[in-house]
């Protein structure tokens, strides 16, 4: 046999060792997440009323999608300080040891659940259209990386970040899921390309579309392509429904998560379990739905918060309300390296307005203007912030009408990447507008009207005279009808 042949032969083999190989592999994997979807599903609670609130409110904060403004605007204005479960980002995992709380915000994935008495719990989201989270996360992640760059270089960036968590007693946004992996990344990234420019003589090349300025930022095509985007920003509502993330407390979750990514085809399973979450939960929002999402939530979550805290036989411990969160109400998505002071005010006042509003009598129609409010302030404040941060590498210059100038091929290749939380989307739109739809949904205006007693008062007092009103005309109208007929006779 010549060297060519066994050469050949050789190569066959190694072929068939291999499609062997992903045979058993495709198989392996298929198995394992069959297994975890059908164990899943059969963990699931059967709600007799999903619309009827629980004891403990979990509201699943996917990322990018809004929720830190309701966490401001609507629940910090429901729900006293003491009765916040201490929340868990990364560093500070869930602590069940509060054992009465009655409130939960995070970006902890629904692998949560397996922490909280899940038959006393309602689950609440917001999720928003992939490809728009996708800009949203890429932008975010470069303008709180930028706010690094006002030191000299890297090092010294990431010394002085470590030295201001280590004094602070509340969270920054180098602390939370997934921004603790996508802003250090940036933040690497931005400084190698600041240094190639000093080193150019700070000669760049010009470019008019903001999301591809390499000599400044990473390009978004190179960021929806790397690694670290593949594991934590793609598909990543679908994996965070589904308790997958590679922040999960199940220990199958790398397994599972690793499967569905090498082989896509397995995403259907995952898919399944996420749908089926959303069809138990309380309330499903939609970040493009702004006004009307907003308004529903009043209606579904806030009324029936303000009838639990309100009723007289509540079953909270009132003892509690001495008692604080074991670390500050500091913003969410805040970090250490603030801007300006008027920043720090405007959040000082935001929490003041939430602190004012647990302490009054709350209706919806309240709630919902104090929102308008809030949401307004918050607006201005990440306005003022993300201006300040890409100063520092201008000209990029993120915004919607720059997004309109990525190619088609750029935003095709996104919803590939994300196919799962397209077809997520597409399932939580038909949720919402159902729910959106239904008779007994009341609007803010009839939920005021319904609940005030001045307005039955009033409607019990004019109605019988509307009804003697009705009476004589009946009359009138008889009387008026015989002196026609007598006249047509005569």
């Amino acid at each position: 046999m010549g060297p060519t042949l066994k050469f050949c032969v050789l190569l066959i083999l190694v072929g068939l060792v291999n499609a062997s190989f992903a045979r058993n592999d495709f198989g392996r994997c298929e198995r394992v997440v069959r297994s975890w979807a059908s164990s899943s599903l059969d963990k699931e609670i059967k709600q007799k009323d999903k619309h009827t609130l629980r004891n403990l409110l979990f509201f699943l904060h996917v990322p990018r999608t809004g929720g830190r403004t309701y966490f401001h605007c609507f629940l910090k204005k429901l729900y006293p300080s003491y009765l916040e479960c201490p929340r868990s980002y990364d560093r500070l995992r869930f602590d069940p040891s509060k054992p009465r709380c009655r409130l939960l915000v995070t970006h902890d994935d629904y692998s949560m659940t397996s922490k909280l008495p899940r038959e006393r719990t309602s689950v609440v989201t917001i999720l928003r259209d992939p490809v728009d989270r996708v800009f949203s996360t890429y932008e975010f992640s470069i303008e709180v990386a930028a706010r690094f760059l006002v030191h000299p270089n890297l090092t010294s960036a990431t010394q002085m970040a470590l030295r201001l968590r280590s004094k602070t007693k509340g969270v920054s946004t180098l602390d939370i899921w997934p921004w603790k992996y996508l802003v250090p990344w940036m933040r690497e990234d931005l400084f190698a390309r600041r240094d190639a420019r000093y080193s150019r003589g700070l000669h760049i090349i010009e470019s008019s579309d903001s999301y591809d300025m390499e000599d400044f930022a990473m390009p978004l095509q190179e960021y929806i392509n790397h690694p670290v985007a593949g594991d934590i920003l793609h598909n990543g509502a679908t994996f965070q429904l589904a308790g997958l993330t590679n922040n999960s407390y199940i220990a199958e979750a790398h397994e599972v998560r690793h499967c569905v990514q090498k082989y896509k085809n397995l995403g259907k399973y995952v898919l399944q379990v996420a749908k089926k979450r959303l069809d138990n939960m309380l309330y499903v929002g939609l970040t493009e739905e702004h006004r009307e999402s907003a308004t529903m939530f009043a209606n579904v979550v806030g009324a029936q918060v303000i009838s639990q805290l309100n009723a007289p036989n509540t079953s909270l411990d009132i003892a509690d309300n001495t008692e604080q969160s074991s670390f500050s109400d500091s913003d969410p998505d805040s970090s250490e390296h603030q801007n300006s002071t008027s920043d720090r005010v405007a959040s000082e006042v935001t929490s003041s307005e939430s602190a004012e509003a647990t302490e009054s009598n709350m209706t919806v129609g309240k709630l919902m203007d104090a929102y308008e409010v809030c949401i307004s302030n918050l607006r201005k404040t990440q306005s003022r912030r993300r201006i300040s941060s890409l100063k520092r590498i201008s000209p990029v210059n993120f915004s919607k009408e720059a997004r309109l100038q990525v190619p088609e091929d750029v935003l095709q290749e996104i919803r590939l990447l994300n196919d799962l939380d397209l077809e997520l989307y597409e399932y939580a739109r038909a949720i919402f507008y159902k729910q959106h739809k239904t008779p007994l949904l009341i609007t803010e205006e009839r939920w005021d009207n319904v609940s005030s007693s001045a307005y039955g008062s009033t409607l019990w007092k004019f109605l019988p005279l509307a009804i003697t009103f009705v009476f004589f005309l009946f009359l009138f109208l008889i009387v008026n009808v015989r002196r026609r007929t007598s006249k047509v006779k005569k």
